[in-house]
């Protein structure tokens, strides 16, 4: 392959490798063009299924940044480029090759890591975006209800117990400035009286 092309390869490579969510690597040694036909069919809107060179493929991982991918490729590689959910793209890939033995997951690359064959399998163990999804949306529904409620409680005792200091407090006495106001007034009275008697 004349350099040039190699080049061009290994840059269109980089640029998927970065445009992924994930890479899941497999060895389709043995697998018919049907079933190959059929993987790519089931993962479609997921993920890119790709036959590459481990030469161009390692050159593109070691230029995006990628260590360590280079053990994964041994043996006839096909990787999954996962556009989408990496978890159901996987979840895939484990079901084909129940169905296809010819077909092997050898390992993956996420989140700036390399995982083994049994990490990249045990990512189709896990629940898919959608259920965690849904199961944190429906914690955080719980949480809100139980932060009201206790907000709720909070208020209910706090007006309590105002009511309750409120009625420990002794009755109103006349103000000060009241009773003062009512002195001059008899002062004034029982002097209009003393004049009165003169």
């Amino acid at each position: 392959m004349p350099n040039a092309e190699k080049t061009e390869k290994v840059a269109a490579l980089k640029e998927r490798i970065q445009g992924s969510e994930a890479l899941l690597l497999t060895e389709y040694r043995g697998l018919t063009v049907h079933d190959a036909t059929e993987l790519r069919r089931s993962l479609a809107g997921q993920a890119q299924l790709s036959v590459t060179k481990n030469t161009l493929l390692g050159r593109a991982a070691s230029e995006a940044g990628i260590e360590g991918l280079e053990e994964l490729l041994t043996g006839p590689t096909a990787v999954a480029f996962v556009e989408g959910d990496v978890v159901a793209t996987a979840k895939k890939i484990v079901e084909a090759a129940k169905k296809f033995p010819a077909l092997v997951l050898k390992g993956a690359y996420m989140d700036g890591q390399v995982l083994s064959a049994d990490a990249a399998k045990a990512l189709a163990d896990l629940e898919s975006r959608e259920v965690m999804l849904s199961k944190i949306a429906g914690m955080l529904k719980a949480e809100m209800s139980r932060a009201a409620s206790m907000f709720q409680a909070l208020q209910a005792r706090f007006l309590g117990l105002l009511e309750a200091y409120r009625d420990k407090l002794p009755a109103a006495e006349p103000e000060p400035e009241t009773a003062a106001a009512e002195e001059p007034h008899v002062e004034i009275e029982s002097a209009e009286s003393a004049q009165g008697e003169e």
